[in-house]
């Protein structure tokens, strides 16, 4: 029953031999296999010294090995068909070896297999339908038995019982495996036997043989003309392994020729399909798409044939049949495995070239190339692997090792296998090394820089210096110390310490930067080996500036801490009334200085620049201010350290009737004062300078702009034309048109109608796109003298406006408000001696010579006395009704607010002319006129 098959192949190398044994299944515990020991020609008396033992990762609960004398016994039963199932060959594999030296021997073990499973059928029924109009010849497949057992026990033959309608055809498939098909004899008459009952027998070829049975029902049906048919009757199709489930196998198609519900087909697996094929596939039943439905393993099995059926859904349907034959390809889905047997955990810097360190196997479940290994070791360390046998390898030094390189190393083993694409896997193991002192110490840093922030407190931690030495134990223990020098004539160690153990420094004294500002001392690192090895390394200690000094003021100089200053009542608005000056002992932004007025400043009276401290007065010293009441301003200075700190100075400023009064004591300091310019106000001056040259050169060039963009004026000239006004004008108006903005015009009141010309206008775009005619007037040769006059006044009235621009908005708000001494104001008084005519101050020799500057002013106002007068209110042409400003002027909503800052940026109003410009006007040939924010008015 135990057979030992073969003691083969001798290696000298450092492993031995490979041992056969044969053991049937079903075993029971204890049962002895052979002695490995005896079979290996081994002392059995040294097998303890030698420490004889199995490899742990070849280990199995099935099988045992007595360490003492070497015996193989059955652990537990062994069950052949669950552990190999329906392989051939069920092989189980195991290593011992033994030490001092190492030999390792390989130890295999076929388990045989016995006829312990006789064959059964899935179901004990099974059931065939079977049209009557099926011709003798026609096939029927059975389903099939199943036998675990293989080889000869395996399942052999099918019998069934002898009739005259049927008999058994009994195939072999591709993968040796039997199937049978029932295959008709003689026609059937469903009128004479619809059901037919036969036993069904399977038969393996063991010895003794085993058998099992089934019942056959073959059911008799009544006739389907046409049958559906395949393409093919067997499919070939190639399936890597690990598909996903859902991926398409095949897609088959039944074709048949009836119609409805004859000719519908439906798809299923035939009754022989083992339960496995179920679990892996599965067919729709109405589309015949085969797919994935279970984890397809080329190592599991790399063929499956699938037997599907169509059958339609007509009365007495007979089915079509087909098989699928699914190879699967193998895929490189399985890593190599590595597993170490023994490792040396530490091994001396001085070991010698060649010692081994471990002992290492490597498998790879897969086949062919995809299960061929490559073994080696990654990266750059002083070991190699050595080939011991087939899949076993050593890790040995290859050089001399130093641990001052590498106290330990890392050996990481790679295994890869030849598959596409190749997959890989790793293992390490650490590998200590000892140690001699042969390394000083090392700082991190040769030159540390230090920043201590002075007013700190004594003994207070500064900064930690830190030295490495790469030996281990007392070697690398590392005390640390200060070198004595000097520091400003005081020994360093009254400066700073430091912790022998951490190298952790602390300042001895609190440090200000106003004495000492930085120093530097040295520190060394030793170490406590034999002999002692030190290094040194470079401290240099910065102090950094803390805001602990306060601004201190030093002018102007008081009693007390009070300054007095004279005011004369008569300075104007920016008199310099003093500069305060103060300093500050710290530095950077901890001494910039800011300057400004606590309190005492009444009304807004004076101004501080927060940067030279000067004080000047903001406004004009008020009449009813009481002399004996002086101003007593408070006046802070902050630094911009942070926290920020600040120092107050209190100046008295009395009111003095003049400077000469107010300093007749103190000459010497008034002049001190308007010397007190400094280099920052002429930079001020300069820029200042600058920038009014500037603005000045682009008014220049903005003029010269609008000159090129002026429009002339036309009029006539000859008193013929003017006496036909409308006709003369309106032909020439014919002749040629132009576009004019508004800045273009000045209209002048004729003296007559029949010294008048019409010139059409086209109103402009801004206002509408349609067109009108309106009549205007304009002066003849006789006129000019009072024209010329009527140009400049304006322009003069616009430059004073300009040069007095203070004055102007302090007294004129451009809206229609008037004060004494203004031209609103006397405008207005004029308008009210004569309120019923409008033009009552117009004389003969006005309407003559034309209407003097007097004849355009307003003669009266509006009735509303409580509305303020304005400007284009008080506008009226001659010959026409009044009209609301709105129609004439743009609104102020439509101009914006206008302040003191945009005063002369923007486009007046009412456009201005220089006199030879408007004298080149009227000139100038004829052209169309355009006012277009007259476009509305008719003005004679």
């Amino acid at each position: 029953m135990i057979v030992l098959f073969l003691l083969f192949s001798w290696i000298v190398d450092g492993v031995v031999s490979q041992l056969h044994y044969s053991v049937p299944e079903e075993q029971d515990h204890g049962t002895f296999v052979g002695n490995i020991a005896e079979d290996l020609g081994l002392d059995i008396t040294k097998l303890s010294s030698r420490r004889f033992q199995t490899v742990p990762s070849s280990r199995n609960p099935y099988l045992e090995v007595n360490l003492e004398n070497g015996g193989l016994y059955v652990n537990e039963k062994i069950d052949r068909e669950q552990i190999c199932k329906q392989s051939d060959a069920c092989l189980m594999h195991m290593e011992v070896f033994l030490e001092n030296p190492l030999e390792l021997f390989r130890v295999e073990i076929e388990i045989m297999d016995i006829n312990d499973n006789p064959p059964s059928f899935p179901e004990t029924d099974i059931t065939i339908e079977i049209t009557e109009s099926a011709t003798p010849g026609t096939r029927f497949p059975v389903e099939s038995a199943f036998d675990p057992d293989v080889g000869t026990n395996a399942l052999r033959t099918y019998e069934m019982t002898t009739n005259s309608y049927f008999y058994l055809d009994v195939q072999t498939q591709g993968d040796g495996t039997k199937f049978a098909e029932l295959v008709l004899e003689k026609s059937l008459d469903r009128e004479q036997q619809a059901v037919h009952r036969y036993v069904l027998t399977a038969v393996d070829g063991g010895l003794p043989q085993r058998t099992g049975t089934a019942l056959l029902v073959v059911k008799v049906l009544d006739s389907n003309d046409n049958v559906p048919a395949f393409d093919q009757s067997v499919y070939t199709v190639n399936l890597p392994e690990n598909s996903p489930v859902g991926t398409l196998v095949i897609q088959l198609n039944a074709t048949d020729m009836d119609e409805g519900q004859n000719g519908e087909i439906v798809y299923s697996f035939s009754s022989h399909n083992s339960q496995r094929v179920r679990e892996l596939f599965n067919i729709d039943a109405r589309t015949g798409r085969v797919e994935v439905i279970g984890e397809v393993d080329y190592e599991e099995s790399n063929t499956y044939q699938l037997y599907v059926q169509g059958k339609d859904l007509g009365p007495n349907a007979v089915p079509a049949h087909c098989k699928v034959l699914v190879k699967l390809i193998d895929v490189n889905d399985n890593t190599p495995e590595i597993v170490f047997s023994t490792v040396t955990e530490s091994v001396s810097e001085q070991a010698a070239p060649g010692t081994v360190i471990a002992l290492l196997s490597v498998t790879d479940r897969d086949s062919g190339e995809n299960g061929q290994t490559l073994c080696e070791i990654v990266g750059d360390v002083p070991f190699k692997l050595k080939t011991s046998f087939k899949n076993y390898y050593t890790i040995v030094t290859d050089g001399l090792l130093d641990r001052e390189n590498a106290d330990s190393y890392t050996i990481t083993v790679v295994a890869k296998d030849k598959g596409v694409p190749s997959l890989a896997t790793s293992k390490s193991i650490k590998v200590q090394l000892s140690d001699e002192n042969d390394n000083a110490p090392r700082f991190m840093q040769s030159i540390y820089d230090v920043y201590v922030t002075e007013n700190n407190v004594p003994g207070a931690y500064i900064y930690a210096v830190s030295a490495v030495d790469p030996d281990i134990g007392q070697n690398a223990h590392i005390s640390y110390s200060i070198l004595e020098c000097v520091i400003q004539g005081m020994p360093v160690f009254t400066y700073v310490s430091i912790n022998s153990e951490n190298g952790y420094l602390y300042a001895l004294r609190s440090f200000d930067y106003e004495q000492l500002k930085d120093f530097s001392f040295m520190v060394q690192a030793k170490d406590t080996g034999t002999p002692e090895l030190s290094s040194n390394a470079t401290v240099n200690v910065v102090i950094v500036d803390q805001n602990d000094n306060a601004p201190s003021v030093i002018a102007p100089l008081g009693k007390n801490g009070t300054a007095k200053e004279h005011l004369p009542r008569s300075a104007e608005p920016g008199y310099l009334v003093t500069r305060i000056v103060a300093m500050d002992a710290d530095d950077g932004e901890n001494a910039r200085l800011s300057y400004s007025i606590l309190r005492g400043n009444e009304m807004g009276m004076f101004r501080m620049d927060w940067r030279t401290g000067e004080l000047r007065t903001a406004r004009r010293v008020s009449s009813k201010r009481d002399p004996h009441h002086p101003y007593d301003l408070l006046i802070e200075v902050r630094d911009h350290g942070q926290p920020p700190l600040a120092s107050t100075a209190s100046v008295i400023i009395v009111l003095v009737d003049s400077v000469v009064e107010g300093h007749s004591g103190d000459r010497g300091s008034s002049k001190a004062k308007e010397n007190s310019l400094d280099l920052t106000l002429i930079l001020i001056i300069a820029l200042g300078s600058v920038s009014f040259i500037f603005l000045l050169a682009m008014i220049v060039l903005a003029v010269r702009c609008q000159k090129d963009k002026k429009l002339n004026i036309y009029t006539c000239l000859a008193s013929d034309c003017c006496l036909c006004c409308s006709s003369c004008c309106s032909r020439q108006a014919r002749a040629r048109k132009k576009k004019l903005s508004k800045s273009d015009i000045m209209l002048v009141q004729s003296a007559n109608v029949t010294s008048t010309a019409q010139v059409p206008v086209e109103e402009s775009g801004s206002f509408g796109s349609h067109h009108q005619n309106q009549n205007y007037c304009y002066q003849t040769k006789h006129q000019r003298a009072e024209l010329s006059y009527l140009v400049d006044r304006p322009r003069r009235v616009n430059s004073s406006a300009f040069q007095e621009a203070d004055i102007v908005s302090s007294k004129d708000s451009g809206h229609g408000d008037s004060e004494q001494g203004d031209s609103d104001h006397d405008a207005t008084n004029r308008g009210h001696s004569s309120g019923a005519d409008l033009f009552s101050n117009c004389t003969e020799e006005c309407k003559a010579l034309g209407h003097s500057d007097r004849c355009w002013m307003p003669s009266f106002v509006p009735s509303d006395a409580r509305q303020a007068a304005d400007y284009r209110s008080n506008l009226h042409v001659p010959g026409m009704d009044s009209v609301p400003d709105t129609e004439v002027f743009e609104t102020e909503e439509q101009t914006g607010d206008r302040s003191f800052s945009t005063f002369g940026k923007e486009k007046s109003h009412h456009g201005t002319l220089e006199r030879k410009e408007f004298d080149a006007l009227l000139s100038g040939t004829r052209a169309p006129y355009k006012p277009p924010y007259l476009s509305r008015k008719r003005i004679c």
